[in-house]
């Protein structure tokens, strides 16, 4: 799947973003073939298992009811070029597996071509880091307590069925936990609500679920394989590192602050509402708008290949004394960057600069070839 038009199908992006994101769950059976399950297979599953060497226990771990099991129970420390590591003893794995236990493979996104495709177009869609997880159970067991996840949750039934019980309750726009770690599971339990509904699922059905709504999932008779897609856009928290960097640069934020008790608090209170104003000035700025989108697109997972042995040819620039013309939006960025080095390759200014449209950065160069502002090398 190359895009959220083939993951949503027969519901259209513009239905779905009206409707659903972010309001209420939705459940897409399968259509004839269902060709959403073949994202991957029971093969291609088992090959990625395989690659022994490129699991860790944090990748890849073992849940029974509602608890993990510890990584010693199931890993082996081996000396590696990074020195010794915990790896997952594929032996031990498959003695818990056999006791009912259910498995979780962490960050495949990127594994196989059609997983990184889809990936790639949950990013550009929603402007969000994206990662993937499958869950591997078994008949009768509930492999992860009732809980809600703290991103956006597009799940797709590949083998096997199972059922997802979602609950009446949601979290507003949770970001994390405040409370101690061994009380998450009794306070979700509690906090869950009444069931509100179940859905079925088949190999090939789709199940989107906002951030923040309760569920749990229990496999039907046999063996069920779910890919688990994460999507995680930007909040507001944001604005506070960006803000920062951005307000450093004024004067104003490196003096000290008015001492509290001075004059009763009055020139405290003047001085925090000028540099209030500067700050809403800043997040105001279209410039600060690029710096979001950039950092937006940085979160995008972009699909790149090899092409060895063949060496792709650079096409090399040099500064000259005339200035360059004007440039708005990510694109500005680049060049000032190309312009702060006394030459610099295109394919290198793209490389560093990924988050920003390639078409852009080649149209903007030639843009000031054109004015004179660089000479080809």
């Amino acid at each position: 799947m190359h895009s959220l038009d083939e993951l949503l199908h027969p519901i259209t992006p513009d239905r779905f973003m009206a409707d659903y994101y972010g309001r209420k769950p939705l459940h897409i059976p399968a259509e004839t073939g269902a060709p959403k399950a073949a994202l991957t297979s029971w093969d291609e599953f088992n090959a990625l298992l395989s690659q022994t060497l490129n699991w860790t226990s944090e990748t890849l771990k073992l849940v029974s009811n509602g608890a993990n099991i510890a990584p010693e129970f199931y890993c082996e420390e081996v000396n590696s070029q990074a020195g010794r590591v915990l790896r997952p003893s594929p032996a031990k794995v498959e003695v818990f597996l056999s006791t009912g236990a259910s498995l979780i493979a962490g960050d495949i996104h990127t594994q196989t071509p059609a997983l990184r495709s889809l990936s790639t177009a949950l990013g550009r869609a929603f402007a969000g880091q994206v990662g993937a997880n499958a869950y591997l159970s078994f008949g009768g067991v509930r492999a992860l307590a009732s809980h809600f996840d703290l991103h956006e949750v597009f799940a797709i039934q590949i083998e096997g069925e199972k059922v997802w019980r979602l609950y009446e309750n949601r979290a507003e726009n949770p970001v994390g936990f405040d409370m101690p770690e061994d009380q998450i599971p009794a306070w979700l339990e509690r906090t869950r609500g009444r069931l509100m509904m179940e859905v079925h699922m088949k190999p090939g059905d789709v199940l989107y679920l906002p951030r923040g709504w309760y569920h749990d999932a229990l496999a039907q008779p046999g063996a069920s394989l779910h890919v688990t897609w994460s999507v995680t856009p930007l909040y507001g928290r944001i604005l506070f590192s960006l803000l920062e960097s951005a307000a450093l640069q004024d004067p104003a934020f490196r003096a000290w602050l008015t001492p509290a008790g001075q004059d009763g608090g009055r020139p405290l209170q003047q001085q925090l509402a000028a540099l209030g104003q500067k700050l809403a000035a800043l997040a105001a700025h279209p410039r600060f708008a690029d710096e979001i989108a950039m950092t937006q697109e940085r979160l995008v997972h972009r699909t790149t290949t090899y092409d060895l042995p063949n060496r792709k040819p650079l096409t090399g620039y040099r500064r000259t004394n005339l200035a360059p013309p004007a440039f708005k939006g990510p694109v500005a960025v680049a060049m000032e960057w190309a312009f702060s080095q006394p030459d610099f390759a295109v394919e290198d200014l793209c490389a560093q600069f990924p988050f920003v449209d390639a078409d852009a950065i080649h149209e903007a160069v030639g843009a000031a070839l054109r004015a004179g502002a660089l000479s080809r090398v």
